[in-house]
């Protein structure tokens, strides 16, 4: 990209406050807002918005694309090699031409359904 996007924490948090007042207190939309501004306070309490910002690049980046890292013929096949300690949180999988996002759960891997640009319409995906 030619212009790296800047995330001014503050100012998205002024954003969003001043459009949570316009809505009724614990409408959909004032909870919406306020999860929204507590996600981002929560990224950077945690000492993540450097990598919030990265992931927040690539996602605006038209030239982006998804990498599939392992093809599976079966979920079993895809469940085996989790625990084979090569998998990795946040590998993106592909099970019988479905995808799937493995995720760190406390103590294991998990396999979470994330479907491919093919399955949406979209062919983003880079094999």
């Amino acid at each position: 990209m030619s212009k790296e996007p800047e995330i001014d924490v503050e100012d998205v948090l002024a954003v969003l406050n001043a459009e949570t007042q316009r809505h009724e207190k614990g409408s959909r939309e004032w909870k919406a807002l306020q999860l929204a501004a507590i996600c981002l306070v929560y990224v950077r309490h945690m000492n993540k918005l450097d990598d919030f910002t990265t992931y927040y690049r690539e996602i605006l980046d038209p030239n982006f694309k998804i990498k599939v890292e392992r093809d599976f013929a079966t979920r079993d096949e895809a469940e085996a090699w989790l625990k084979t300690g090569e998998a990795l949180h946040r590998m993106q999988i592909r099970i019988d031409g479905k995808g799937f996002l493995v995720v760190q759960l406390p103590g294991r891997l998990t396999l979470m359904n994330n479907p491919l640009p093919e399955e949406l319409g979209t062919d983003d995906s880079e094999d």
